[in-house]
């Protein structure tokens, strides 16, 4: 079945001159990497900066109270003490507890909120939010408006600092609206690398103003979404389609601290049977025992051989030198080894179950 017509980011044609290899990506052309390769894309986001084109996310401006418009009731995470000038990850789930989309709620002013959601998703959350909004929320899906331009790496903070004056105050999951290249935007610091890291919301049409500032400085390297899902990876993150989806909720996935049962939202019931031990797979994260890295749709086996899981998100770990993979238990095996095999019918290769997250020197909170 052929794809329909691919959405471009306003960077589009700045990733062409750089060489970038554009790739479909939810819909969008995006940049999977640039001419000197992923591995070096890697070094510069673990040791150095990185900036990436984000601008396929999606932006929707709530306006109203957190529970009285509906908006407290749609996400898991508690948002009416949510404190202005900070930001909370969290998910929107259907009746059945599945995972609609993860998101990132702002709180803009006491009446005011931002939600930032996965591209290939807009369309579906938009129509989500408003059948679950109430009359007293006022929504406006601004995505086409929004470039999102995202700095991260070590060096992060020294970058932005010439560019965005004031950008030292901000702590890790907060946000400001600071003077940048003469527009005032918001500027995050939240990140999906597990380095320091900083977004910016900037006008559509003047994103490549803010990206050529950027690069200008020669420590920034550009980075595309192959480094992106490795890096995430190493940091145990998950990926909507991966390790989250409409038939796989928040406890499933091991993200029950972004779900608060002491509210009510939708998909409360089911998450509550998940966190009673009746959730229908467990999520594990393993090492291979060599270089060669397990793959999405790759299963696992016990050691004697029983198909007992599967494979969700793979790859080659360049800052541990081995393979990593994230995968789901199933709900009938109930064990919980430390030595389990992954693979096809062809080729089987040992792993071992690890606690999360695989890399742990990230500057992140720096």
């Amino acid at each position: 079945m052929s794809q329909g017509p691919l959405y471009r980011t306003p960077l589009y044609d700045v990733h062409l001159k750089l060489g970038a290899k554009m790739v479909p990506f939810g819909g969008w052309e995006m940049p999977l990497q640039y001419p000197d390769g992923i591995l070096k894309e890697h070094e510069a986001n673990r040791k150095g900066c990185s900036v990436f084109d984000c601008s396929h996310m999606g932006e929707f401006l709530i306006e109203g109270d957190a529970k009285a418009s509906g908006l407290d009731g749609i996400v898991t995470q508690s948002i009416a003490g949510q404190p202005v000038g900070t930001c909370r990850y969290g998910m929107a789930l259907d009746p059945r507890g599945g995972t609609i989309d993860d998101l990132i709620v702002y709180r803009l002013a006491t009446e005011t909120w931002m939600v930032v959601v996965n591209a290939s998703n807009i369309a579906k959350d938009a129509a989500h939010f408003r059948a679950h909004l109430t009359s007293k929320a006022k929504f406006t899906d601004i995505s086409a408006l929004t470039a999102k331009i995202d700095v991260q790496g070590p060096l992060a903070r020294d970058v932005m600092k010439a560019i965005v004056p004031g950008i030292e105050r901000l702590e890790h999951y907060t946000f400001g609206v600071f003077p940048v290249l003469g527009e005032n935007v918001i500027v995050s610091r939240t990140g999906y690398t597990g380095e320091l890291g900083y977004e910016v919301y900037y006008p559509w049409d003047k994103a490549d103003r803010l990206w050529n500032a950027v690069m200008a400085d020669t420590r920034v390297r550009p980075t595309g979404l192959g480094v992106r899902d490795v890096l995430r990876i190493e940091v145990s993150y998950p990926l909507y389609g991966h390790e989250l989806s409409e038939d796989i909720s928040p406890v499933e996935a091991g993200l029950g601290r972004f779900v608060d049962l002491n509210k009510e939202f939708i998909g409360k019931a089911s998450l509550v049977k998940d966190a009673a031990g009746q959730s229908r797979r467990r999520i594990v994260h393993f090492i291979s025992m060599n270089r060669r890295a397990p793959r999405q749709g790759h299963q696992i086996f016990s050691v004697d051989g029983a198909p007992i899981g599967e494979v969700v998100s793979g790859t080659f770990s360049p800052a541990l030198g081995v393979g990593v993979g994230i995968g789901f238990f199933r709900k009938e095996f109930t064990g919980s080894p430390k030595e389990i095999i992954f693979g096809d019918e062809k080729l089987k290769l040992a792993a071992q179950a690890v606690a999360r997250p695989f890399y742990k020197d990230g500057t992140l909170k720096a």
